[in-house]
C-alpha cells in the first residue's frame, strides 16, 4: 500500500504537469538523502507566490478537463 501511495503522490500528471505532492506542498517528495543536491532556502513570500501560481495553473487546467 505504501508503494502505491508513493507512486500516486510522486507522478507528474499530464493535465497539471506537476505531481500531487508538489501541488499540495510546493516541493518535491523527499525519498532519502541526496548529497549531490545543494539548494538554498527560498524566502517565504517567494514560496507563497510560487504555490499560488502552481495552484492557479492546476485549477485552470482542471476546469478545461
Amino acid at each position: 500500500m505504501v508503494s502505491a501511495e508513493f507512486a500516486i503522490n510522486n507522478k507528474a500528471y499530464l493535465t497539471t504537469k506537476v505531481s500531487l505532492f508538489i501541488a499540495n506542498y510546493g516541493r518535491e517528495l523527499r525519498v532519502g538523502i541526496d548529497i549531490r543536491r545543494k539548494r538554498k532556502m527560498e524566502k517565504a513570500m517567494e514560496f507563497v507566490k510560487r504555490m499560488k501560481k502552481v495552484q492557479e495553473e492546476a485549477r485552470v487546467v482542471l476546469k478545461r478537463a
